[in-house]
């Protein structure tokens, strides 16, 4: 694979850098204070989503969050 890229959940998703994490998710789809996210093994509170740089080849562990009753 040649195009920069980040490993979510075990697959690599072709990324335009720079990106912060909260750019990630919300190409991705996926509303940011809806999920919680590793980076690189370290969980990251979702006030840094916005000034969290993201680097080809970061690996992300994403959990949406489900609310339920």
């Amino acid at each position: 694979m040649n195009s920069p890229h980040v490993i979510a959940n075990g697959q690599p998703i072709p990324t335009g850098f720079p990106c912060t994490l909260e750019e990630f998710l919300t190409r991705q789809q996926l509303l940011p204070r809806s999920v919680v996210v590793e980076h690189n093994g370290e969980a990251v509170a979702p006030s840094e989503f916005p000034r969290r740089p993201l680097h080809p080849g970061d690996r992300l562990e994403i959990v949406r969050i489900v609310a339920g009753g």
